[in-house]
Parts: structure tokens; sequence; C-alpha cells
């Protein structure tokens, strides 16, 4: 017996916006990461290690600042991605489902 039974005469549906989007994102994970850790990174080059100053603080709020906007940055191409690829999922194949008797219900009617 075949684990999945495919509908017959069904026809797939045609790729679009979530294929395109799912070729893009791993260019547009790695570049919405640099354009974040980039600033950050030569930011907390420049800055001293003891935060004396008013201004010394600023600066690293901002580090956290732009540290934050990666894992948000991250979290969002992620969240793009489970969409794109369950549009994926859903545009493949339909399937037959397995009869499932009713409890209760005469099989004769």
């Amino acid at each position: 017996m075949p684990l999945f039974n495919r509908l017959p005469g069904f026809h797939r549906s045609p790729a679009g916006l979530e294929w395109r989007l799912l070729q893009r994102l791993p260019a547009i994970w790695g570049w919405g990461t640099l354009a974040a850790a980039g600033p950050a990174a030569l930011l907390w080059l420049a800055t001293p290690a003891l935060a004396a100053t008013p201004a010394d603080r600023q600066a690293y709020t901002t580090i956290y600042l732009l540290l934050g906007c990666i894992g948000v940055h991250w979290s969002l191409v992620l969240a793009v991605a489970i969409g794109c690829g369950i549009v994926w999922v859903m545009k493949g194949p339909a399937y037959v489902a397995d009869a499932y008797p009713l409890p209760g219900h005469d099989a004769g009617v």
C-alpha cells in the first residue's frame, strides 16, 4: 500500500513570488546583517573599554541597538522563510486522504 495517494487530475500551481524570495533570502540575510554588524564593530573598536563619559555610554547604547537590529532582522528573515516554505508546500501536489469511518454511523446509507 503506498504511503501517499496523489489526487488524480490535480495540476501543481506554478512557482511564484515565494520561490524568488527563497532564492534571495540568503543574500538579504547576509547584507542586512552586514549593514548592522559593520557599524557596530567599527563603533566597538573606536570606543574605550570603560564607559567614562556620557558619549561613551551613548556609543555602547548604539552598539546594543545595532545588535538588537540584527536580532530583529534575523527573526524577520526566518519568518519570511517559514512563510515561503508554507506556500511552497501548499502549492505542491494534492493527496487523497484515507477514509475514516465515523463511529455510530451506518455505512450502508
